[in-house]
């Protein structure tokens, strides 16, 4: 077994493409989403018919971090319009008489959303008894989407870049005869599987230390707990995500077959990671989540990343990733009984 695992680490090494796809493509995704769904620097701008805008109100407007351009009275009576001809225009605010304030917005959008907050600070500054304070029991109002959901594409990356490895290499095994010849010897089928796994387990727990450290300290993604917890749990999940790509691989016959598996295998996985809040998922189709291994480190990553969890509140999801990579170890050295009979 021990043979094994360091041939497959010699292979990966000497594949530079697989080395670059495990630890370096997860950075450059990550980063790439930071730089998405981070902080933006972004300013609104917003129309108003100043002459028909209180004074105090447009003094306010002026002092928020917006663009304020001004209109025509037709020109906001035809809000609508307006946006329309004018897409650098984010929102249109007016007084018509019996309705009080009035915004017209192009969209909804992150762009919409930061006029409207822009607008509402400007009003609290005139009223302050109208401002309203705003609270979380986790994490800040000003953290950015990635803050708040960089927990899900560290569980997703670790999983998916390890998948594809394990799952390919092995149809590769398979199809140049290696594997067949493998089991020839008296070696073990339960050590061929252990062999793979620690062999592809080295580099996942490689890429789950590279991943968590660059997240945390590079791109600053907020941590509330232990860093320990969440390595664990990444090492569990990349070595889960090895059984699972062994799992696949024996319905494949090509590698491109790995790909074509992919829609059907990881894509639903995402949808049940955390990216969307399980309650909103209609039909309690939300059950589906504790099939999916994904959802099980993705959980515990959140629980300690932004709740500032331990073990003690973790320990039922690394028990779901356990035990979710022993029925797939079981599963793969039952499936290698068809090439023991060669």
């Amino acid at each position: 077994m021990i043979q094994l695992a360091k041939r497959v680490i010699r292979q990966t090494v000497n594949d530079k493409r697989s080395v670059m796809l495990i630890l370096v493509a997860p950075l450059l995704i990550l980063t790439l989403v930071y730089l998405l769904l981070g902080d933006s620097d972004y300013v609104a701008t917003v129309g108003i018919e100043r002459e028909a805008v209180p004074a105090p109100i447009v003094s306010a407007l002026e002092q928020q971090e917006l663009h304020v351009v001004d209109l025509t009275s037709a020109q906001a009576e035809q809000a609508d319009d307006y946006l329309q001809q004018h897409q650098d225009v984010d929102a249109v605010l007016r007084f018509p008489e019996n309705v009080g304030m009035a915004i017209t917005l192009y969209e909804p959008s992150k762009k919409g959303a930061t006029a409207m907050a822009e607008i509402q600070d400007a009003m609290a500054s005139i009223n302050p008894s109208a401002k309203t304070d705003v609270d979380y029991v986790y994490g800040t109002p000003d953290q950015s989407t990635f803050d708040s959901l960089g927990y899900v594409f560290l569980a997703l990356f670790s999983f998916f870049f390890v998948f594809i490895i394990s799952a390919m290499a092995l149809v590769r095994e398979r199809s140049r005869g290696t594997l067949e010849r493998l089991m020839m010897t008296p070696i073990r089928r339960g050590e061929v599987i252990a062999g793979y796994t620690a062999g592809y387990g080295v580099f996942a727990i490689a890429q789950a230390i590279l991943i968590v450290l660059y997240a945390i300290y590079v791109l600053q993604l907020s941590n509330a707990g232990n860093i320990g917890w969440v390595l664990l749990t990444m090492v569990l999940l990349a070595v889960t995500a090895v059984s699972f790509g062994a799992t696949i691989s024996i319905f494949a016959g090509t590698e491109l077959q790995v790909v074509q598996l992919i829609p059907f295998t990881i894509i639903p996985q995402v949808f049940f990671s955390g990216l969307i809040p399980l309650d909103l998922i209609p039909y309690h189709l939300g059950n589906l989540s504790y099939i999916m291994p994904i959802y099980y480190g993705a959980a515990a990553i959140k629980g300690v990343m932004v709740y500032g969890d331990g073990f003690a509140e973790i320990w039922g999801h690394l028990a779901g990733l356990t035990a979710y990579a022993l029925v797939l170890y079981l599963i793969n050295t039952l499936a290698l009984k068809k090439f023991r009979k060669l």
